[in-house]
């Protein structure tokens, strides 16, 4: 989408536009399915982080980043809101995301394989209204059974790895593998619906019946 685009989107209902700063087709999916009128404005990719941070302070800070990215290059059209969200891994205390090659995913799985991780997603929303960003981090545990080399390297020949936290994405093959899961779903997937839901309500968002 352009930058200059937002001003000539049209919305139907009485819901306001929500921008959701991510490329996400899995984020764009949740928000279909919850009904929302939204465009993707993707944010500028940095997420470098401070690495003596710890993992739910670098999901929020990267989550709330995007959003204010977004804010800053609609700051012309005002969008009444912005969603942003970061999902993350964290095994021994190190944080996993993005892997940048093929070999950087293969390490990666071979951490996780036959061991429990923690995936954090944080999703922040930005009102124009109070212009305040209210975030929200949620926390659960992925379980994957023994991978053996061979089923690795047939994993890492799919790509499903590329462009996903922790080099998995758990609606995906990788459900092959995983155990186990403890917490919530969607959220491992890359938003949480139930805080997504109650951060909308909790700001003022005219959804689930108010």
């Amino acid at each position: 989408m352009r930058t200059g685009a937002y001003n000539t989107i049209r919305y139907s209902g009485s819901m306001e536009p929500i921008i959701l700063a991510s490329g996400s087709p899995r984020r764009r999916e949740y928000l279909e399915l919850l009904g929302l009128p939204f465009t993707c404005v993707p944010s500028p990719g940095d997420e470098n982080y401070d690495p003596c941070s710890g993992p739910e302070t670098v999901a929020k800070e990267l989550a709330i980043r995007k959003v204010k990215n977004v804010v800053e290059i609609l700051k012309d059209s005002s969008p009444p809101w912005v969603c942003g969200a970061d999902t993350l891994i964290s095994l021994d205390g190190k944080i996993y995301g993005k892997p940048i090659d093929r070999k950087d995913a293969g390490q990666m799985l071979r951490s996780f394989a036959g061991r429990s991780h923690q995936v954090l997603s944080a999703v922040a929303l930005y009102s124009d209204r109070t212009k305040t960003t209210d975030c929200r981090l949620v926390s659960s545990i992925v379980t994957f059974a023994p991978m053996e080399p061979g089923e690795i390297e047939w994993y890492l020949d799919t790509g499903e790895w590329r462009d996903a936290a922790g080099a998995y994405k758990i609606q995906g093959l990788a459900s092959c593998f995983i155990s186990s899961i403890e917490g919530s779903y969607s959220s491992i997937v890359g938003l949480p619906l139930r805080e997504f839901y109650a951060i909308l309500r909790d700001n003022g968002y005219p959804y689930g019946g108010r």
